[in-house]
């Protein structure tokens, strides 16, 4: 049966909930947790997705959210975690100074994101990491628990978790190692069967499997999505490297620069991120729009059109050279920016949500014009660095990826005291 807005149609039978929930997975551990649940069908599978609020979440975030739209397809009740804590446990990425209104702003895209591509969103519900981990009983409770988990993992299991997926220094913090514990124990807060995420969480997902067990906890099933490649040669769609990704605001001439610019060498599918990107988002998202029939098109100048329902049949077709770079990154230009317009439509006719965009992710101050230094002698030097020290105190700059740098970014970051930490996070103001 298909929907009367032409999303996803909604699974019936087990079977046919079980196919879409393990639909285009790269992965699932202990996927009988979920067989159980959905085969005795006396209640919705329920699933988790959390995302850090740090940097400017991008195109790439297209994939798990296209998967969720499956997810709700098959009858299963989806939390989205926004993880605010996480955010500056992880090499300080999202100072606490910035994260409210990190929150606020990813809500407000991925709700217009998932709009964009026809998901229905009456039955998504979206969760604030801090609300449960840092207030009240549930946050003192969160509190104990993470003691607990902390005394059966050792710091070398707590690093290796997190590898993939925390930020990797030379001398890091002991937060990378709380990252995964507190990953694992919003499982069992959050009251989910499963938990939904990037093949690069696997081993988060592991250490949860293996450690909630040991202070009393169920183990959970876990999805795994593929990780699609960045829009240059080599690695992954990333908040840092702005070339390597499209942001959902950014402006159809910036869309077309970067796709124009992007690793698509002839004949080559391995490592092709824009092949990768009509794989993972283009041709689910057609499918949201077809009554569940994936479609894409690449118009040729000389030729006919050319219409595909599989990406295995477009892959051979680059491969042969029948399909070719000129032809498909103008397809893959104009079909995202069919889903980007609406949302950038709703964010200029949005003052709420450009007031938010601007005080989470503040531009970076103008660059300060140098005055010639004259020399003084050596004897002025000391008088000079003091005062050089006293203008840059307190001053941090906004990098691309989120975090903030500057002889303040510790204190920005988490806070000058305790009391500090929990009013910027709103603590102790919730119910």
């Amino acid at each position: 049966m298909a929907p009367a807005n032409g999303s996803t149609p909604l699974a019936q039978t087990p079977a046919e909930k079980l196919n879409l929930i393990k639909n285009n997975l790269q992965e699932v551990l202990n996927p009988e947790i979920i067989d159980k649940v959905v085969n005795e069908n006396e209640r919705p599978l329920r699933i988790y997705w959390g995302t850090a609020t740090t940097g400017k979440p991008h195109c790439g975030y297209f994939v798990p959210m296209l998967k969720i739209a499956e997810f709700l397809a098959a009858g299963c009740e989806v939390k989205i975690l926004l993880a605010d804590v996480h955010g500056f446990l992880d090499n300080l990425k999202a100072p606490i100074e910035l994260v409210a209104e990190r929150v606020k702003y990813y809500k407000f895209v991925i709700t217009e994101a998932l709009k964009a591509v026809n998901v229905d969103i009456s039955r998504l519900v979206f969760v604030i990491g801090s609300d449960y981990q840092t207030t009240g009983e549930s946050g003192a409770r969160f509190f104990m628990d993470l003691l607990r988990l902390s005394t059966s993992v050792s710091g070398h299991d707590a690093s290796k978790a997190g590898s993939e997926v925390v930020k990797q220094v030379d001398s890091p913090p002991l937060s990378s190692q709380l990252y995964p514990l507190m990953q694992a124990l919003d499982e069992e807060y959050l009251g989910v069967d499963a938990q939904f995420g990037g093949v690069d969480q696997r081993k988060i997902f592991t250490l949860a499997v293996e450690t909630l067990p040991r202070i009393g906890f169920e183990k959970r099933a876990h999805l795994m999505n593929p990780l699609i490649p960045g829009l240059q040669e080599g690695g992954k769609m990333s908040s840092s490297d702005p070339d390597s990704k499209i942001d959902f605001l950014d402006q159809p001439d910036i869309v077309r620069r970067k796709l124009k610019k992007a690793f698509c060498p002839p004949k080559q599918v391995e490592g092709n991120g824009v092949l990768s990107f009509v794989e993972y988002v283009l041709l689910p998202a057609s499918a949201l729009k077809n009554d569940g029939t994936p479609r894409f098109q690449v118009s040729r100048r000389d030729a006919e059109t050319l219409t595909y329902s599989n990406i295995a049949d477009m892959q051979k077709d680059y491969a042969d050279d029948v399909l070719q770079p000129q032809t498909l990154k103008p397809a893959v230009t104009d079909a995202l920016l069919e889903i980007l317009t609406p949302i950038r439509k709703v964010f200029e006719e949005n003052k709420a949500w450009q007031e938010v965009e601007q005080k989470a992710y503040p531009p970076p101050p103008a660059p300060e014009k140098k005055k010639k230094v004259k020399n003084l002698g050596t004897r002025f030097l000391d008088v000079k660095e003091g005062e050089k020290a006293a203008a840059t105190n307190g001053s941090v700059e906004a990098k691309a990826d989120g975090h903030v740098e500057g002889p303040s970014a510790q204190e920005v970051s988490v806070g000058k005291t305790t009391e500090e930490a929990m009013r910027r996070l709103s603590i102790g103001k919730k119910s």
